[in-house]
Parts: structure tokens; C-alpha cells; sequence
């Protein structure tokens, strides 16, 4: 039998606290996430061309995606306020969908993933808000991290496997 998994962000006794990251080294660390957003083929169609009754819905979705990042801390509780050295928010319009990836760097003593996957889940829900007029069953799905790097253990890529 193997041992059990220590959870790090709960004392002993079984209440949740903020990790000690102190004695960590300070590295340089990344991280990519990603998800779409499921819309139609009109709704693509107007993002094409910046037709959206509300306006440059691509834009919007960038910049909430880059202030999601930046207020990370505030929404997720137990993250460290970390100094983000840089967020980049890439759009690609599908046939159906809107490819959202995120890319978070810093060099700190822990990681940026939180701050990409809210990146990704902001902008993802910036962009249904700026197309509900015309497309109210517009999702966000899919937000996962993709890969990371620096720390302890290094780079970690997202298994083939695990969609």
C-alpha cells in the first residue's frame, strides 16, 4: 500500500491554508491553457468582420482575458499574488468555435497555471457575453492547462490521452 497523497494547501488538522512558498528558489515559469468557445457558423461569421451589435468582441475577449490573469488571486482562493511578466491571449476562429489560449509567464517561487486557466475561462466568457444577442446557447468548454514549466519538476505537457 502506498502512502497517501499529502495535500499541500491543508494543515494537519484538515483546514485550508496558504502554502508557504519561502524557502522556494525564484525561477522563471509558464504556462499555455486553452478552450473554446461553441458558437455558429453566423456568430464566426460576424467576428470575421467585427459585425457584433456590441462591437470588437475579439478584442474585448483579449483584454478581459489579460485582466482575468492579473486578478487571479482575488477569484481563486489560497493563490498567491504572483507578478505576472506576461499574459498572451491567441484567438482562432473554427468553423464553430473560438480557439482561446493563454500563455503566462513569471519568474516567481510558484507557478502560473491559475493564471491561465482563468485567462482562458475570462476571455471564454467575455466573448459570450459580447455574442448572447445573437447566439444565447453559446458555451465556454474545455478549460485545461495544457503545459507548464520551471519550478522543481520542471516542463510538464498535457497527455495525448487527456483531452
Amino acid at each position: 500500500m502506498t502512502d497517501p497523497v499529502q495535500l499541500t494547501h491543508v494543515d494537519p488538522a484538515g483546514a485550508a491554508r496558504m502554502v508557504d512558498v519561502t524557502a522556494k528558489p525564484v525561477t522563471g515559469r509558464l504556462a499555455v491553457a486553452a478552450g473554446r468557445l461553441h458558437t455558429t457558423p453566423e456568430v464566426i461569421e460576424l467576428l470575421r468582420r467585427d459585425g457584433l451589435p456590441k462591437g470588437d468582441a475579439l478584442a474585448v475577449g483579449r483584454l478581459a482575458g489579460i485582466m482575468g490573469a492579473k486578478r487571479t488571486p482575488d477569484l481563486i482562493p489560497l493563490c498567491h499574488p504572483i507578478a505576472l511578466h506576461g499574459v498572451t491571449i491567441d484567438l482562432e476562429l473554427g468553423e464553430r468555435t473560438v480557439e482561446i489560449t493563454a500563455t503566462t509567464r513569471t519568474a516567481d517561487r510558484t507557478g502560473v497555471e491559475m493564471e491561465a486557466l482563468t485567462a482562458v475561462a475570462t476571455a471564454g466568457l467575455a466573448l459570450v457575453d459580447m455574442v448572447k444577442a445573437v447566439d444565447p446557447a453559446a458555451s465556454v468548454e474545455g478549460v485545461r492547462v495544457l503545459r507548464k514549466e520551471g519550478g522543481k519538476n520542471g516542463e510538464w505537457v498535457r497527455p495525448v490521452d487527456r483531452p
